[in-house]
C-alpha cells in the first residue's frame, strides 16, 4: 500500500482529471448494465409477447448505451494516459534530479545498470499502472459489482447458486499474489544486473577487444541472460498453477447458469427473458475473474518498481548543502587544512593532513599511488567531507559554504577524462554560462589544443563520439584542461592532467598557466617531478600522512622520500643538484 500512496503523492497534481476519469468508468460501468438488461426485455416483450411497438425503442436504447459507452470509454482511457504522462515525466525529472543532489558515495555504491532499470523499465511499470492497471482494477470491479446486484434484483435464489464458487476464486487469487510478490523483486533485480553487464561491456568496448575477450563477455552475459529468464520462468509456473484455474472456474458460471438456468426456466421459476439477461451479464462476472490473474501480475510489479523508485527518490545525500549558505562574488583562494583525517568505509584514507596556501600560490601533491592524493582535491571540492579536522577557504570553514556557489569558483582537470558526446566547443565551454567562440579558442590555445582542433573535419564543431571515442588520451586531457581554464576559477585544481603528454607539451602548457593564472590557487597531482618542481610548495603522501613538505630544492637536499622518487626517473648523476648537466631540470 505503500507504494500505491506513494505514486498517488504525484496523481494528487492532477486529482480532478483523475477522479471526473475514474467517475466515467463507473458511469460506463453503469451503462455496461443497459444491453443485457434490454436484451432480456426484447425476449420477453417483444418474442414471448409478440408486442412489436417495444421492438423500436429497445433497439435504439441499445444503440444509444453502446454508443454512449464508447465515448465514456474513449475519453477515460485518454484522460488517464493524460495522467501518466504528466506522471511519469515529473517523477522522471524528480529522479534525475536527484541523481545530480546524489554525492559520489552513492555512485561508488550503486550499480549503473541498477539506475538505467530505475529510469527506464521500472518507469514503464509505473506509467503502465496509473495509465492502465487502475481503471481496469476499478472497472473490473465496479462491472462486478454492478452485475451481482441487477442479479439479485431479477432472481436471489439463481444469482446464490451461481456464486458458489467465488470464496475459491478470491483464495487463488490471493496465493497468487503472495506467491509472485517475491519473485518481481528478484526479476527485477536480474534485470538490473543485466543492464549492468551490457552497460560496461559497450563502455569498456576497447579493453575488451584488446584483450581478445569477447567470449568471455559473452560467456558472462549468457550467465545474466539465464538467471534473468530463469526468474521469469519461476513466475511463469506460479501464473501457470493459478491462472488456468482462475480461468476454470470463471468457465464454471457460463456452465452452471446453462444447466441452472434451464431448469429454473423449466420450472418458471425464471422467464427466458430473465435467462437471457442473466447470460448478458455473465461476461460481466466471466470477465475480472479471467484478468483478476494479470492484473495481480501487472500490480506486483508496479509494487517492485516503485518501491526501488522510492528509494532512489528519497536517498538521503550525505554532503548537506547548507541552509543560507556563504555564496561569495569570488573567492581569494586562500586554503587550510588543520589536523584533517579522512575515512571510507572505516578505511583510513588519510591521517592528520595539515597545510596553509596562500591565494596565488601553486601545490604540488606527490606521492605513490593510493596514498590519498586524489582524496585532498575531492575534499576541497566538498565531494567528500572530513571525518575529523577542518578545511577552511579565505578563513570560513568549507563547510558553511553554498555548494554550487564554492565549486563555481574551482575548476578541476580530473584523472579520469570524461568527454560528452557533443561538440568540442560544448565540452571546452561545458563550465561557463556564456562563452564566445574567441573566449573557447584563447582557452584551447592555453592548453596546447587549438592546432589540433583546428585540423579536426569540423575544427571546432566536430562532434566527439561518446567519452572522447575517436580521440587520443592526450588530445582528450588537452580539451578537459581547456574545460577548467575557461572558468577563470580561484582555485585550479590539475589532477594527473598531462600524464598522457610529451615534456615537452607539458612544459608549454604550465608556462601558459603560470602566465595566465597568477592570481589562482594552483593544486597539481602529478607523477612526474618536472611537473612539479617549480611548485611553492610541495607535499608529499605515503600511506595518507604527509612525510614531507617544501620546496623542489629543500626535499632534494632533504634526501628523503621524494630525493628516491627524483633519482629513480633521472638517475644517480643528478646528485650534484646544482651541475651544469641538470639545469634543465632542477
Amino acid at each position: 500500500m505503500s507504494s500505491i500512496k506513494w505514486i498517488f503523492g504525484y496523481i494528487n497534481k492532477y486529482k480532478f482529471r483523475f477522479y471526473v476519469a475514474l467517475s466515467a468508468v463507473l458511469l460506463s460501468s453503469l451503462i455496461s448494465m443497459v444491453n443485457p438488461y434490454l436484451s432480456g426485455k426484447l425476449v420477453d416483450e417483444v418474442i414471448i409477447k409478440n408486442n412489436g411497438n417495444a421492438l423500436i425503442p429497445i433497439l435504439g436504447s441499445m444503440i444509444i448505451a453502446t454508443i454512449l459507452k464508447t465515448i465514456i470509454r474513449y475519453t477515460y482511457q485518454m484522460t488517464f494516459e493524460f495522467v501518466s504522462q504528466n506522471v511519469i515525466f515529473e517523477l522522471r525529472q524528480n529522479m534525475y534530479n536527484k541523481l545530480q543532489e546524489l554525492d559520489l558515495d552513492y555512485y561508488n555504491k550503486t550499480r549503473t545498470g541498477d539506475i538505467m532499470a530505475r529510469m527506464t523499465g521500472d518507469m514503464d511499470a509505473v506509467r503502465h499502472f496509473v495509465a492502465w492497471v487502475i481503471y481496469n482494477i476499478f472497472e473490473n470491479v465496479t462491472v462486478f459489482i454492478f452485475a451481482i446486484v441487477s442479479m439479485f434484483i431479477i432472481n436471489v435464489k439463481f444469482t446464490l447458486l451461481m456464486f458458489a464458487l467465488t470464496p475459491l476464486v478470491a483464495f487463488c487469487a490471493y496465493k497468487f499474489a503472495k506467491q509472485a510478490n517475491p519473485i518481481f523483486f528478484g526479476i527485477r533485480e536480474q534485470f538490473s544486473k543485466l543492464n549492468t553487464v551490457v552497460q560496461e561491456n559497450i563502455s569498456g568496448n576497447r579493453v575488451v577487444k584488446a584483450f581478445a575477450k569477447e567470449d568471455y563477455e559473452t560467456s558472462k552475459f549468457e550467465e545474466k541472460n539465464k538467471a534473468y529468464m530463469d526468474a521469469n520462468m519461476e513466475l511463469a509456473n506460479v501464473a501457470q498453477k493459478y491462472l488456468p484455474m482462475l480461468n476454470a472456474l470463471s468457465n464454471i458460471f457460463t456452465i452452471v447458469m446453462i444447466l441452472a438456468g434451464g431448469i429454473f426456466v423449466i420450472n418458471e421459476q425464471l422467464t427466458m427473458g430473465e435467462l437471457v439477461m442473466f447470460n448478458g451479464l455473465i461476461w460481466a462476472i466471466n470477465n475480472p475473474m479471467n484478468m483478476v490473474g494479470w492484473l495481480i501480475n501487472d500490480a506486483q510489479r508496479f509494487i517492485a518498481a516503485a518501491r526501488k523508485m522510492k528509494i532512489l527518490v528519497n536517498e538521503e545525500t550525505k554532503i548537506k548543502n547548507p541552509i543560507d549558505g556563504i555564496e561569495p562574488k569570488k573567492l581569494k583562494g586562500e586554503i587550510e587544512f588543520r589536523n584533517v583525517s579522512f575515512e571510507y568505509d572505516y578505511e583510513p584514507i588519510l591521517k592528520d593532513i595539515s597545510f596553509k596556501v596562500k591565494p596565488g600560490q601553486t601545490i604540488a601533491i606527490f606521492g605513490q599511488t593510493g596514498a590519498g592524493k586524489s582524496t585532498i582535491i575531492n575534499l576541497i571540492e566538498r565531494f567528500y567531507d572530513a571525518t575529523s579536522g577542518e578545511i577552511l577557504i579565505d578563513g570560513i570553514d568549507i563547510r558553511k559554504y553554498n555548494l554550487q556557489a564554492l565549486r563555481k569558483d574551482i575548476s578541476i582537470s580530473m584523472q579520469d577524462v570524461f568527454l560528452f558526446s557533443n561538440t568540442i566547443e560544448e565540452n571546452i565551454s561545458y563550465g561557463v554560462s556564456e562563452a564566445d567562440n574567441s573566449k573557447v579558442t584563447w582557452a584551447a590555445e592555453m592548453a596546447d589544443a587549438n592546432n589540433f582542433i583546428q585540423k579536426l573535419s569540423d575544427s571546432y564543431e566536430t562532434v566527439v563520439g561518446e567519452r572522447g571515442v575517436g580521440l587520443s588520451g592526450g588530445q582528450k586531457q588537452r580539451i578537459t584542461l581547456a574545460r577548467s581554464i575557461i572558468k577563470d576559477p580561484s582555485i585550479l585544481i590539475l589532477d594527473d592532467t598531462t600524464s598522457a603528454l610529451d615534456v615537452e607539451t607539458e612544459a608549454m602548457i604550465q608556462k601558459n598557466l603560470n602566465t595566465v593564472y597568477k592570481a589562482a590557487t594552483c593544486f597539481i597531482i602529478a607523477h612526474r617531478i618536472s611537473s612539479i618542481k617549480d611548485s611553492d610548495l610541495i607535499l608529499v603522501l605515503d600511506e595518507g600522512k604527509i612525510v614531507e613538505s617544501g620546496t623542489h630544492k629543500e626535499l632534494l637536499n632533504n634526501k628523503g622520500h621524494y630525493y628516491g622518487v627524483y633519482k629513480a626517473q633521472y638517475g644517480d648523476y643528478l646528485d650534484e643538484v646544482n651541475g651544469e648537466k641538470n639545469k634543465e631540470v632542477v
